[in-house]
């Protein structure tokens, strides 16, 4: 997560194309190393460090633990990854800052947080850091970032939790959302890959089950009994099958290729599905 909003920008001759991603507490973050001959990144907004309740708060909805390791893109004096180990347990944390001054600061509020063995920050550019071991991805970046960084997201193994300060990811609807004073914390849940054609064996027979995703929602047809609405989080899924003279509800985990049954009130028990 970012701590400040800063506007980074690139200047001398030939830099008419610019080549510039909007984020904040880092600002505005170069999607490609600058050469050797062009002159350093400058600053043109003032740090504003995120809030203590604020990054308490994402924390806190993001059920950082014992098992997590977090990711903090934008990672200014590297506040989130601290308080994730220190505060609240994790395992480990990892930030990237374009800025070296900022991560600078975070090295040595780790060190003199006793966290330094846990917790790690580069200087990197966001968009090429590879943050596919993070159960845990918290982030301070304008919308535009978000966006281009979602199908990224949406790759990460399901059940990561990714929490974003202030802003949000378009049409992709947060699955928690909390207002702290004038701030606004995200929570997004990735979700399993569904979409498709799937065979459904149940107590009562088979069909065919054909699923439409958008996101953590469903939609879709179960052969000719019915249609089909539900949702994912994370790995779990719940879908109804609505045949006319009533609706059936299954409840159960996506393994991979396979969906197998969770006992739940009023649901089909012993039910298993995979992909045709």
């Amino acid at each position: 997560m970012r701590d400040c909003f800063h506007s980074w920008f690139r200047r001398g001759a030939g830099a008419a194309a610019l080549s510039l991603t909007v984020g904040l507490a880092g600002g505005l973050l170069p999607t490609g190393a600058l050469a050797a001959d062009q002159p350093p990144l400058e600053l043109d907004v003032p740090y504003v460090p995120t809030r203590t309740e604020v990054v308490s708060r994402m924390l806190q909805m993001a059920q950082v633990g014992q098992s997590d390791f977090l990711v903090d893109l934008g990672s200014g004096d590297g506040r989130i990854p601290v308080a994730a180990v220190r505060d609240f347990g994790a395992k480990g944390a990892f930030g990237v800052d374009i800025n070296p001054e900022r991560v600078g600061e975070a090295q040595a509020n780790a060190k003199q947080a006793g966290v330094s063995d846990r917790v790690e920050f580069k200087v990197q550019d966001l968009f090429k850091t590879d943050f596919s071991q993070a159960t845990v991805l918290s982030m301070y970046l304008l919308p535009d970032v978000n966006l281009k960084l979602r199908p990224t997201i949406l790759d990460l193994a399901p059940g990561t939790r990714v929490v974003s300060h202030d802003f949000s990811m378009g049409d992709w609807e947060s699955d928690d959302f909390d207002q702290v004073g004038n701030s606004r914390v995200y929570l997004w849940i990735v979700p399993a890959k569904v979409d498709g054609a799937w065979q459904l064996t149940g107590p009562d027979g088979e069909f065919a089950l054909d699923l439409k995703q958008a996101f953590q929602k469903l939609e879709g047809q179960a052969d000719e009994q019915g249609a089909v609405s539900g949702a994912l989080r994370g790995a779990d899924i719940r879908f109804d099958v609505d045949r006319g003279n009533g609706t059936q509800r299954y409840v159960g985990r996506v393994q991979g290729d396979t969906m197998v049954a969770v006992e739940a009130p009023g649901a089909v028990q012993g039910w298993r599905a995979t992909r045709r």
